[in-house]
C-alpha cells in the first residue's frame, strides 16, 4: 500500500475523470454522475442506496435465441468510478464478487469500475459496521483507492494495483507518519462513538444456536409487508429471478432482483412452496444475514452493519427490532 497526502480532492476526480465516468453521492445521499471537470464536493457517510446497482443490474437481459443460435448480451459500460463509497459498502461489494465470480454479466461491470472507499469519522444512523467488520475503516482487499479526510487535506492510500496505477501522472507527496497516526485515532474514536449494540451479538448467537422459538417467526411474519425494501437496499442481497420475453424475431431472456420474502420466491412448478408462511421467509431472511454457514462459505456474515433495512422498514422489522425482540422473548 501506498500512502500519500492530497491537498485537493478535485485535482484526483478530474484526474480520475480523464479516462473514466465519475460517480458520487450528494446531500440526498443517492447516487449521480459528475462533471470531472468541475467536481462536486464529497459528501461522507452511508448513501440511501449501495452501488451493488452499479455490478449486479436491477434488469438486464442475459442472452436472446433467434430460433438457431443463442447469444449471450454482455454488458460493455466503459471505465467508471465510485468516489466516497464507505467502508461497509466496500465489504459487501467483496462480498457480492465472491457470490457471483463466475457471472459473466457482473464481472463485466466490475472489471470496469474503479472502487475509491471513503473512510467514516462518525457514526451513521443505525450502523454497527464493527461488530460485523466492516467499518468505519476500509478492509484490506476491498478498495482500490481510499480517502480519509484530514484537517487540512486526505490521506489517499493506493490500496490495489488498479488503483496504484490509477494514479499515474498524478503529482502526490508521500503521506507523513503523523497524518497516519491521526487517521488511526480518528477511526479509534469513531468506533467508540458507535452506541451499545449486544443485542446484535446475542441475536444471532441465539439465532444459530437454534434458541428462537417458531411462534415468534410467526409474529414478525405478519408485521413484514413483502415490500422488498430491505432486500433491494441490502447491499449484499443477491436474489434475483428469470422471465422469457419473445418478439416476432427472437426470445429473449430477462433477468430482474428477485426477494426472498415475496410470497412466490421459492414456489415451484408443481405449486409446492416450502416458504409459504410470512414467518418462515422472515426467518430465512435473517438466517442468510446471521448464518453461521454463510459465515464459512463468505469468510464473513451476510450482514455488513449498515442499517439501511432498520431505516426503510415500514413494518418495523429491521435489524435492530428484531434483534431486540430476539433477545427479550
Amino acid at each position: 500500500m501506498m500512502a500519500y497526502f492530497l491537498t485537493d480532492l478535485a485535482e484526483l476526480t478530474r484526474h480520475l475523470g480523464r479516462t473514466r465516468q465519475i460517480w458520487q453521492h450528494d446531500a440526498r445521499q443517492d447516487w449521480f454522475q459528475t462533471d470531472a471537470t468541475t467536481p462536486s464536493p464529497l459528501v461522507a457517510g452511508r448513501p440511501a442506496r449501495s452501488a451493488k446497482g452499479f455490478f449486479f443490474a436491477e434488469q438486464e437481459h442475459v442472452f436472446e435465441f433467434d430460433g438457431r443460435y443463442f447469444r449471450e448480451t454482455l454488458p460493455r459500460p466503459k471505465p467508471f468510478a465510485l468516489i466516497g463509497v464507505s467502508s461497509c459498502d466496500l465489504v459487501a461489494l467483496a462480498y457480492q464478487d465472491q457470490f457471483f465470480a463466475d457471472d459473466p454479466h457482473y464481472q463485466a461491470r466490475r472489471q470496469q469500475g474503479l472502487l475509491v472507499g471513503l473512510e467514516c469519522t462518525t457514526p451513521c444512523t443505525h450502523g454497527f459496521c464493527p461488530t460485523v467488520d466492516a467499518g468505519p475503516g476500509a478492509r484490506a482487499g476491498t478498495a482500490d483507492l481510499v480517502l480519509h479526510p484530514l484537517d487540512d487535506g486526505w490521506l489517499l492510500t493506493a490500496t490495489s494495483t488498479q488503483g496504484e496505477d490509477s494514479l499515474r501522472g498524478l503529482s502526490l507527496a508521500a503521506a507523513s507518519e503523523c497524518a497516519q497516526q491521526l487517521r488511526d485515532k480518528q477511526l479509534a474514536d469513531c468506533e467508540q462513538q458507535f452506541p451499545d449494540d449486544h443485542h446484535i451479538v446475542e441475536g444471532a448467537r441465539r439465532l444459530n444456536a437454534g434458541e428462537i422459538a417458531e411462534d415468534l417467526w410467526q409474529h414478525l411474519g405478519i408485521q413484514c409487508l413483502s415490500c422488498s425494501g430491505c432486500t433491494s437496499l441490502c447491499p449484499t442481497c443477491s436474489c434475483y429471478g428469470v422471465q422469457d420475453q419473445s418478439s416476432e424475431q427472437t426470445i429473449s431472456r430477462r433477468r430482474f432482483w428477485d426477494s426472498c420474502l415475496y410470497d412466490g420466491f421459492q414456489r415451484e412448478a408443481s405449486q409446492h412452496n416450502p416458504s409459504a408462511d410470512a414467518g418462515a421467509r422472515v426467518q430465512r431472511f435473517w438466517y442468510h444475514k446471521f448464518s453461521d454457514d454463510f459465515r464459512q462459505d463468505f469468510g464473513r456474515y451476510g450482514c455488513v452493519g449498515c442499517g439501511r433495512c432498520e431505516v426503510t422498514c415500514p413494518g418495523v422489522i429491521g435489524v435492530h427490532s428484531v434483534m431486540k425482540r430476539i433477545c427479550h422473548e
